[in-house]
């Protein structure tokens, strides 16, 4: 009677744990059938507007039950239309074999869609193959609403006559359309930015002061150019005239007193310890001369928007020209030609230590020493224009001071690369060195920027 009785435990234990391991079976199952974590989709750019033809990509995925179904559509006002749909197979037991990542390229043309102007919306849904949802499955969407826009701003001059110097500097005055967030002037592949008149009553009125490099040819393409907050661009063209200039050449000999002179303002530049004097000479002429000149380029950058010059600008006192704008320099050494530069801007010298002037009114956004060019004062005069005073033996202003015209800033010197003391001057357009002469002559300003300037007042 025992030996029955164990038996009878020893099955009613082996039915409970066949029943535990079916109920277990069955939870884990209906776990897996009916998970409820939802696909994963991400669908990049979102963009604010759509303005021409954009590509999109999706991807999607789904690591538990796996892929069922994808769509996007699109819609604008009462019309839709469907981008792209798919339908993932269920292959293998519990869909082991089926898709868990799916990747695509989308695009959408606003001409060959035939969309109108506004809103657009577009959605994506992604379904797994989950049983939840009465069988449909966990269910993803992503929206996005952008907005078409694809009519360029319009932008036209105000300004009607501009000559320029080959070397010199030019001001357009233009207006464009409210929906316009950058404009300026481009001269063959540089760009020159607008800025607004900064009245209120002259909305949509801008300024563009832009340099022609006296290395261009006679026959530049200079145009306005306009971008809206969709990214669609405009340009225009306005009548110019290029007047050739031409360009003095000038033999420097260069003596070893010189370099005696000048190498030990450079001692910190990290010469090479089997340099020659004339070969760290020709290393300050060519890689200073660069780092100086895309240091100055950095600076313009953050040219201010508003106007705080007014009038011709002054020159050093009492002064002798030592030298002339684009001088084509061509250095010899011991007989021998090692170098050729371009001088830019002019050399003013009078009395050793003479107190130099600040050309124009402005900000000082660079005070302190600056490779060839010695202790130097770089004024932003506001809208892209600034000047250039170098060699100088002391400065006394800082970065950040608000200087008027005349306002002295320091001493002429002969710090840099300077042979003997004198002033560098230069005028700088958005980091392009043009002809300083045209900014100290009265008649030049006023013909090619102030009666322009005057314009604006004219605007209704």
């Amino acid at each position: 009677m025992q030996h029955t009785s164990n038996k009878k435990g020893t099955s009613c234990y082996l039915t409970i744990t066949a029943f535990a391991i079916i109920i277990g079976l069955f939870i884990w199952l209906f776990t897996i059938i009916f998970e409820g974590e939802k696909p994963i989709a991400s669908l990049h750019p979102l963009p604010e507007f759509l303005s021409k033809k954009q590509t999109f990509i999706l991807d999607v995925s789904d690591s538990k039950r796996g892929l069922k179904e994808l769509k996007v559509t699109y819609s604008q006002g009462g019309r839709k239309a469907t981008l792209f749909e798919k339908r993932f197979p269920f292959e293998g037991l519990l869909n082991r074999d089926g898709v868990r990542h799916f990747h695509q390229k989308l695009e959408i043309d606003p001409s060959e869609a035939h969309l109108v102007q506004g809103r657009l919306d577009i959605e994506v849904q992604v379904w797994d193959y989950s049983r939840r949802s009465g069988g449909d499955g966990n269910m993803t969407l992503i929206q996005h609403t952008m907005t078409v826009d694809t009519i360029p701003p319009s932008l036209g001059p105000i300004s009607r006559m501009h000559n320029i110097n080959l070397g010199g500097a030019g001001l357009v005055i233009y207006r464009t359309s409210s929906d316009t967030v950058e404009s300026g002037v481009y001269v063959d592949d540089l760009f020159f930015p607008g800025f607004a008149a900064q009245e209120e009553s002259k909305e949509g009125i801008h300024v563009a002061y832009f340099a022609l490099p006296f290395n261009s040819g006679l026959d530049p393409s200079i145009y306005l150019w306009a971008k809206d907050r969709a990214e669609n661009t405009a340009t225009s063209n306005f009548y110019y005239h290029v007047r050739k200039k031409t360009f003095s050449n000038e033999r420097i000999n260069i003596s070893d007193a010189f370099l005696k002179s000048v190498l030990p303002y450079f001692s910190d530049y990290g010469f090479s310890p089997e340099d020659s004097d004339i070969e760290k000479y020709i290393k300050i002429n060519n890689e200073v001369r660069k780092e100086n000149d895309e240091f100055l380029f950095k600076l313009m950058e953050e040219t201010a928007s508003e106007r705080w010059w007014e009038g011709k600008w002054l020159t050093l006192k009492n002064a002798a020209s030592m030298a002339r704008f684009a001088d084509h320099r061509t250095y010899y050494y011991q007989g021998e030609k090692i170098d050729e530069q371009y001088h830019m801007g002019i050399d003013l010298a009078s009395l050793a230590n003479s107190p130099i002037e600040a050309g124009n009114s402005g900000k000082v956004i660079f005070a302190g020493k600056l490779g060839i060019y010695g202790l130097s004062v770089l004024i932003d005069h506001g809208q892209g224009l600034a000047s250039l005073y170098g060699h100088m033996s002391n400065m006394l202003v800082t970065a950040g001071d608000m200087v008027k015209k005349g306002d002295i800033i320091g001493n002429t010197g002969q710090t840099g690369l300077a042979g003997g003391d004198h002033l560098h001057f230069s005028i700088l357009v958005h980091s392009v060195s043009v002809n300083p002469l045209e900014w100290i002559d009265n008649n030049w300003i006023e013909d090619n920027i102030t009666n322009k300037l005057e314009l604006i007042e004219q605007q209704e």
